[in-house]
């Protein structure tokens, strides 16, 4: 009892993690854009938007495929599920391009060669469209909580 409990407590807490880091990465991206931001603060809420999906992954697997929680044949017929591997899975593809930009940029700063920030502005609303896709994950993920099914 007490570690599925703890698999869904850290779980729920990696998405509060995940949305604000993604969020805070969004606003230091748009600061950017603007002339008035650093890169440090960027690469630094998208190394906690990294921690907070590896953490996701992990304690997501774990609870639906580990044997913790309801077992995998509720999970993999519970249409919100569906729906939370799909939002999961568009976030991915969202995330692929400001992913490969950060590590040109981590690459470049070791160096101590300049960044390029032409797409911060776009890299904010990517993260932003992001942040919005985790709420809509949780919203998702109580709704498996209770059961909730259509039809």
């Amino acid at each position: 009892m007490l570690v599925p409990w703890s698999f869904a407590a850290i779980h729920l807490l990696a998405f509060a993690l995940g949305f604000w880091a993604v969020l805070t990465r969004g606003t230091a991206f748009s600061r950017l854009a603007a002339g008035t931001g650093e890169p440090c603060r960027v690469l630094m809420a998208d190394n906690l938007w990294g921690i907070s999906a590896v953490i996701l992954l992990v304690t997501g697997g774990l609870r639906a495929f580990g044997g913790y929680e309801k077992g995998t044949d509720y999970y993999l017929h519970q249409p919100l599920f569906h729906l939370k591997m799909t939002l999961f899975i568009l976030i991915l593809l969202l995330e692929v391009a400001p992913m490969l930009a950060l590590i040109k940029w981590r690459i470049a700063l070791a160096r101590g060669s300049a960044i390029d920030t032409g797409r911060a502005k776009l890299f904010a609303r990517i993260s932003h469209v992001e942040a919005l896709l985790v709420l809509l994950m949780v919203i998702a993920a109580t709704g498996m909580a209770r059961g909730v099914t259509f039809g």
